[in-house]
């Protein structure tokens, strides 16, 4: 199904949801207080926020109209499962990945491997790196998107679509650009310049002592 933008905290919602599935069993479904918790987390969020009970309820009716969440009412309060994988129809792979960059912001593969390792465990990098294409290229539309690989980094980061596209730094974008014309055009011009100027320099130099000596002057 096609999905409107999500919020940030919409989608922390969903990436807590998932996390403690895995990581909690037992406390899951998540109550409110345990939810508004996970959202709040210290560790393992990027970035970190200060929502309360009230915004993270907010977050949870709009993701019920959507099925993303589903509530359950066993027990003396009202808990909360996701539905991530169902509703977007991709496999438990692609949501442990999908998770952890809601939960940690844009990941490298990498990252992304060693992150999911209590969500899922991947075999190899490949793998990581096979169902990052799917979630690319996936015909109901693209859920993640690789980013331009910002100056200096080895490695290019990943970043989820739920809440369409993803700002890229402006600061990123000019030293990127700028990165690349010294690289490619500029360098062998700075070059060529330095040698001219030099060249330059010195025949300069020869022309003061040339005119000093025709005028008597100690050299310089």
């Amino acid at each position: 199904m096609s999905l409107p933008a999500l919020s940030l905290l919409e989608t922390r919602v969903l990436g807590v949801l998932v996390e403690k599935q895995h990581t909690v069993p037992d406390t899951y479904p998540l109550t409110l207080n345990a939810l508004t918790a996970g959202c709040n987390q210290k560790t393992s969020r990027d970035p970190i926020i200060d929502a309360t009970e009230a915004e993270v309820q907010a977050a949870i009716d709009r993701l019920k109209a959507l099925s993303l969440v589903v509530e359950s009412s066993g027990g003396r309060v009202m808990r909360y499962a996701h539905n991530v994988g169902r509703v977007l129809g991709i496999p438990a792979q692609a949501v442990a990945l999908l998770t952890v960059v809601m939960l940690r912001g844009p990941q490298t593969i990498g990252e992304l491997r060693i992150h999911s390792e209590r969500l899922h465990r991947f075999a190899d990098i490949s793998t990581v790196e096979a169902f990052l294409a799917e979630l690319s290229q996936r015909p109901a539309g693209a859920l993640m998107v690789e980013l331009p690989r910002a100056p200096g980094a080895r490695e290019a980061r990943w970043a989820h679509l739920l809440s369409g596209a993803p700002a890229v730094p402006v600061a990123d974008v000019a030293a990127a650009g700028d990165g690349e014309q010294v690289t490619l055009g500029e360098l062998t011009a700075l070059k060529t310049n330095v040698t001219r100027l030099q060249d330059e320099l010195a025949a300069l130099k020869a022309t003061v002592a040339r005119i000093a000596q025709e005028l008597g002057l100690p050299p310089t």
